[in-house]
């Protein structure tokens, strides 16, 4: 019985047709998630170049004051692209995943980004999470809005009904080979992504492809819900894509414009020019205050006197700290705006099953907001390390070849942070199974199915 009714749907031109696109979709997606991590890999390549090439090349060229050869050194840290990340890109299509500073003021510097084309922004990467969240539920809609209603509008459900011991059992066995189906195609690409891809078969990985059997099966619960009430075709029809549309589009977009309006976060912008103003206007203070914040802010480095000359380096990366002492409050402003926005959206997708798969795939994936915000105390933490270690030798100034730069090179920042699994379960679980249950309740109060 079960082999011939999935020779029947596989028999259909539609069928045959909708799993080919969606698996040559897959692919696609497969392609853009290479090409995004061969990218990676050439930019991280090319800042460990480059660091060592620009320290060698101004180490040369500025061998007598080491507070100039510093005001224009960067260092690099470079924040870990895990192979499963070119499945979710998520974050990493906005933020840079390389942020190089100076020793100079940090938030001047902390939000610089690549120069992208808004408009690939705007419309994002095909990246398997998109064919997963936008595309899987039109296929499983497409198979499945019609399952009994197609039956019973061309008259034949009553001889299926007399010859099947047990109806809601013969549809189940419906919806079983559909769902083994949509299975079989995520199980192919997820694992030509393994190889394609690199990607480790570990825990991050199996967590992955678990979430993206319940999300299917969540759209699957859907449609058996919707089957249920056994309406019309077109009433089906008309009903899941509209579900699609709210719960895809609609939900996510009116979330979104909530979360900003409840949280309104400052401009990166405004804040780079609040630490600009404030160093660029100690030019025209007494030193005396500037050099006061600093001893107050580093008690440490009291000792370096302030020497008499109208310019030096003491002075000069005091007014740099200044600057970001000044813009502290608006920095931390938005560091919090930024974790309660990240909070907030991820207390809300635990209500809405497509948003909470999305961000979920991205947390997976080191690829969410949570992942860029712990980048940036990194840097954040790499650059006060580096302030501690030069600043003696600025103010001694010490010769540029008593220093071993060799020695400093590209940092990477690895998310080690766990996922919690039940949170990333839970929640589809629990909707798919109050879906199967007003299901099956709504054919059993059906006496003319069961």
């Amino acid at each position: 019985m079960l082999a011939l009714l999935f020779k029947n749907f596989i028999r259909s031109k539609g069928t045959k047709a909708g799993l080919i696109f969606l698996l040559l979709i897959g692919f696609i997606s497969l392609l853009i998630g290479q090409q995004f991590q061969r990218n990676q890999h050439k930019n991280i390549t090319e800042a460990a170049l480059y660091q060592k090439e620009h320290i060698a090349r101004n180490a040369a060229f500025h061998k007598d004051e080491i507070g100039l050869l510093l005001y224009y050194i960067k260092f690099s840290l470079v924040n870990k692209t895990f192979p499963i990340n070119s499945l979710a890109i998520g974050q990493r299509d906005v933020n840079p995943s390389i942020q190089s500073v100076t020793i100079r003021g940090l938030e001047a510097q902390k939000y610089d980004a690549e120069l992208n084309n808004p408009n690939n922004l705007l419309s994002g990467n095909l990246d398997f999470s998109f064919v997963l969240i936008y595309l899987y539920p039109l296929l499983i809609i497409a198979f499945s809005y019609n399952i009994i209603s197609e039956e019973k509008e061309s008259g034949t459900w009553k001889i299926v009904a007399t010859q099947s011991q047990n109806i809601f059992l013969y549809i189940l066995k419906l919806f079983y080979i559909r769902i083994l189906s949509l299975i079989i195609l995520l199980t192919i690409v997820l694992f030509m992504a393994a190889l394609f891809l690199n990607i480790p078969l570990d825990k991050s990985f199996l967590s992955f492809y678990i979430l993206c059997i319940l999300y299917i099966l969540f759209w699957f619960a859907v449609c058996f819900y919707i089957v249920s009430l056994q309406k019309s075709s077109n009433f089906n029809a008309v009903i899941l894509l509209t579900i699609w549309l709210f719960m895809i589009i609609i939900l996510p977009a009116i979330i979104n414009t909530y979360i900003v309006n409840k949280y309104p976060v400052p401009e990166a912008l405004e804040l780079t020019l609040k630490q600009r103003n404030a160093y660029h206007e100690k030019w025209d203070m007494d030193k005396k205050i500037t050099m006061d914040k600093f001893y107050k802010h580093y008690p440490q480095f009291k000792s370096y006197a302030l020497p008499e000359a109208e310019f030096n380096w003491l002075w000069y990366y005091a007014m740099q700290q200044a600057g970001d002492d000044d813009s502290a409050e608006q920095s931390g402003e938005l560091e919090t705006k930024l974790e309660q926005c990240n909070k907030t959206s991820q207390l809300i997708a635990l209500f809405i099953p497509t948003l909470h798969t999305q961000m979920q795939l991205n947390e997976i994936a080191k690829s969410d907001l949570g992942n860029q915000l712990l980048f940036l105390k990194e840097t954040k933490q790499l650059h006060e390390k580096l302030r501690l270690y030069f600043y003696p030798k600025i103010f001694n100034n010490t010769a540029v070849n008593q220093v071993k730069w060799d020695q400093f090179k590209v940092k990477t920042f690895e998310d080690s942070s766990d996922t919690n699994l039940s949170k990333v379960f839970l929640p589809l679980l629990i909707f798919n199974l109050l879906l199967i249950i007003f299901g099956w309740i709504n054919f059993s109060k059906n006496q003319q199915i069961i």
